[in-house]
């Protein structure tokens, strides 16, 4: 009872934390997008009027919410500090910190269902989670490192160099954790890298813009250059975050044995799609990058179809085949295989996957059925055939981690069961 209440507990917690993650994560996401479009959006005044007088580099004219709006932006700062100014900071401390929090409730709290998959390295719980803090440390390192180097002086050379090095990171990570626990971490790894360009960048570059106009000398525009490129890099790296804040759904794509290239792909697409809204906001139309980005999407999704799952009796052949063991007659093979009926799939769910998947389940860190996904009785299990059919045979993404030991000959009897009706 102790251990079901914590699980209860800490489900809860997973609940507020990501509702949190979400709200804020929406308000920052929103903020990069909206000023990244109004740099890309303004347009500059006539040259001799009152605002280039004043220094103001673009305006724009704009109607929401029934009210005229009229945003100027100032070449270095204005001639006069304002008495209120509003700082963007806590949207993006608050979305890292809530993303941190997740890590440690639903990964770190349960490394060995969670990020542990002994099949692809045989980790210890604190092995796992060292990996992933250590991913994030890294990855913001090598990145600070990257733009402040004589690299960070090319833009379109910085970026491919970037994407290179998150790829290898992929290709690591997919080679050490679960291909799940791989691409959160991958994600987690450039959420740091935005956060740590507002917190180590962004805001103390304008704290010295500020400070320098409150003693009365003119602002050094070299720490607007900077914030802007970093806010920029940012703005690039939200559509692969958020791809990846939604990947633990498809299994599809991180149970994939080159999950690495697949989320590669992914990544690419999702800053292509980005480059075409960004261009679009600065008046020039370039519909050859959404069609790229949508054609890798297109070449993704052709690429991880579904294959033909073979019957039981072939994998029970190639199973003793690859034990040494003599070859037997088709027919024995036939019917040494066992049936595909509802009492044996039964048998084979309440001990691979109800664990999990029932009312009360009894393995460690789950209070509830995840997705709420109960497999206990027959009428259940045929409820439920495509998902199971789906995440055990196709994608062979569950049981997580395959803590439960399923077998290749167990998967092929449910595929069986499954193409021949899931009676």
């Amino acid at each position: 009872m102790d251990a079901l209440l914590v699980s209860y507990g800490v489900e809860w917690l997973n609940l507020l934390v990501r509702w949190l993650h979400l709200i804020t994560g929406i308000a920052w996401i929103g903020a990069s997008f909206y000023f990244v479009w109004l740099d890309n959006s303004i347009r500059p005044p006539k040259a001799g009027s009152d605002l280039a007088k004043k220094g103001v580099s673009g305006e724009l004219w704009a109607v929401h919410g029934g009210g005229f709006y009229n945003p100027q932006k100032y070449l270095v700062a204005p001639a006069e500090l304002p008495e209120d100014l509003h700082w963007f900071k806590w949207e993006a401390y608050a979305t890292w910190l809530s993303g941190f929090a997740m890590l440690f409730i639903v990964y770190y709290f349960n490394a060995s269902a969670m990020m542990i998959n002994k099949d692809v390295a045989d980790l210890s719980t604190w092995q796992a989670i060292g990996v992933g803090l250590g991913t994030l440390v890294v990855g913001w390192t090598v990145y600070d490192l990257l733009c402040r180097s004589p690299l960070g002086k090319r833009d379109g050379l910085l970026g491919i160099v970037m994407y290179l090095f998150i790829v290898a990171a992929a290709y690591v990570l997919s080679h050490l954790l679960s291909g799940r626990a791989a691409y959160i971490h991958v994600g987690a790894m450039i959420g740091t890298m935005m956060v740590g360009n507002v917190l180590m960048v962004i805001i103390p570059g304008q704290r010295k813009l500020v400070e320098a106009m409150r003693v009365g000398k003119s602002p050094d525009p070299i720490y607007g250059k900077k914030a802007k490129q970093r806010s920029v890099h940012n703005n690039y790296f939200t559509l692969p975050v958020l791809f990846i804040m939604i990947s633990n759904h498809y299994g599809m794509t991180y149970s994939h044995p080159y999950n690495w290239l697949i989320l590669a792909a992914i990544i690419a697409a999702g800053a292509l799609i980005r480059h075409f809204f960004n261009l679009r906001h600065a008046g020039r139309v370039s519909f050859g990058y959404p069609i790229a980005g949508v054609a890798l999407l297109l070449a993704v999704a052709v690429a991880i179809a579904p294959r033909p799952v073979q019957p039981v009796a072939a994998v029970v052949k190639a199973g003793a085949a690859a034990t040494g063991a003599a070859a037997v007659p088709a027919a024995a093979t036939a019917s040494a295989a066992p049936a595909a009926d509802m009492a044996h799939i039964q048998e084979i769910i309440g001990q691979r996957c109800a664990t999990c998947h029932s009312a009360q389940p009894t393995q460690p860190g789950f209070a509830t059925a995840p997705a709420g996904v109960m497999l206990q009785t027959a009428d259940q299990i045929r409820q439920h055939a495509d998902k199971v059919y789906q995440q055990a045979v196709q994608l062979k993404a569950m049981p997580l981690a395959n803590l439960t030991h399923i077998t290749d000959e167990e998967r092929a009897l449910i595929g069986t069961w499954y193409t021949s009706g899931a009676k």
